[in-house]
């Protein structure tokens, strides 16, 4: 008999400093070895590691989850999972009010920053040790319909007491429970170095972190034969319900460019042609030849084909605003041999664009600049 399907909604990467002890792609391939679902990927207020995570999920058929964890200054630990786009920017636009409110390295939230602005997340109570029912009351009202509480059973002792007073307090206010495994590592063999950095992290020598080290080594991606003989068939197959309705994935999202960029009443096509046209009667003000004006409209029919006006606008403005002042602005390929660039009030470079005409040509095709505003934009991200 096939154990039953599983989806892992709590798990930690590297990319939460000094507690994930495991890359993303080393977790998404031992979620697939192990025939899971789905992995959500939750570190601790951040999405850092989801790209190196979908970079992975493409190769896999185990489904990526976008979430995060929390801890509020009050003590109430969640998981937030994005269900769709929009879900996904509420997300992070709470990772950025949680970044701000604090020094860098830390984050500060307190429930009031969760009671409006999340809808389309789902939310899982992560309770703590014994669980406080008013926390889970709180969680329920704040995400109608959209909440769980997180049952993490890790071998650590009061296994069934545990499931009970979590099961009490679920029946009690018509709050779902769903399996979840507080996951650190891919792989058992990485507990030495969770170890270590959680030692690291609390500034103390290996033999002197004691209690503040976990029992065990359970905080790690487990079969799903073991996980059957450890949870109730019905919260397993909870996982997987939830997971279903986290439909959102990374390709969804386009590089957005400011709105303000481009005047009212004007497209950011017609803006970058009249900004072109500007630069081009400061620059020969006695009048441009036909081979200079036939590669700048080969240059705008380009940029229009693939619709990176937005983006040429965006390196005009960057270095209008360098330049006022007084910083010098150097742009990198392609746009630094694009003439209709270099026409945009003397943008990029000085000197006259015509004698680049040939390398501009072979450089300005829609896939170098494809490839090139891509990368820049990942990099970016």
């Amino acid at each position: 008999m096939s154990p039953p399907d599983y989806a892992e909604l709590h798990c930690l990467s590297n990319f939460t400093f000094l507690r994930g002890a495991s890359h993303p792609a080393e977790l998404l391939k031992r979620a697939a070895e192990l025939g899971y679902q789905a992995l959500a990927l939750t570190d601790e207020c951040s999405v850092a590691g989801i790209v190196r995570a979908w970079e992975a999920a493409r190769e896999s058929a185990v489904a990526l989850i976008v979430g995060s964890e929390f801890r509020l200054e009050d003590g109430l630990r969640l998981v937030l999972l994005a269900t769709d786009r929009v879900a996904y920017g509420r997300l992070c636009a709470l990772i950025t009010r949680g970044r701000r409110n604090a020094e860098k390295g830390s984050y500060r939230l307190t429930r009031s920053d969760l009671e409006t602005g999340l809808e389309g997340c789902l939310a899982l109570w992560l309770p703590g040790n014994p669980p406080c029912k008013g926390d889970a009351e709180w969680l329920r009202a704040t995400f109608p319909e959209r909440a769980w509480i997180a049952v993490e059973l890790l071998a650590d002792g009061g296994h069934r007491q545990r499931l009970e007073a979590l099961e009490a307090i679920g029946g009690s206010i018509d709050l779902p429970l769903v399996a979840a495994g507080d996951v650190h590592m891919h792989a058992r063999g990485r507990r030495a170095m969770q170890d270590t950095l959680t030692a690291i992290r609390l500034r103390r020598r290996l033999c002197d972190a004691g209690a503040a080290l976990y029992a065990n080594g359970e905080r790690h991606l487990r079969p799903r034969e073991r996980l059957a003989a450890i949870y109730p068939e019905a919260l397993m197959a909870e996982t997987v319900l939830v997971a279903r309705r986290c439909r959102f994935a990374l390709d969804e999202l386009r590089y957005e460019y400011p709105a303000e960029l481009v005047p009212a009443g004007e497209t950011p096509t017609s803006w970058l042609r009249e900004q072109t046209e500007q630069g081009i009667r400061r620059r020969w003000p006695d009048g441009i030849t036909p081979k200079t004006r036939a590669l700048i409209e080969h240059e705008l029919a380009l940029i229009a084909e693939l619709g990176y006006e937005a983006y040429f606008l965006t390196v005009h403005d960057l270095v209008r605003f360098a330049r006022a002042f007084f910083v010098r602005a150097v742009v990198r390929p392609p746009t630094q041999r694009c003439v209709s660039v270099s026409e945009l009030p003397r943008s990029i470079r000085p000197g006259c664009p015509c004698c680049s005409s040939a390398s501009c040509r072979r450089s300005a095709t829609s896939h170098r600049i494809s490839m090139w505003i891509s990368n820049t934009s990942a990099a970016r991200k």
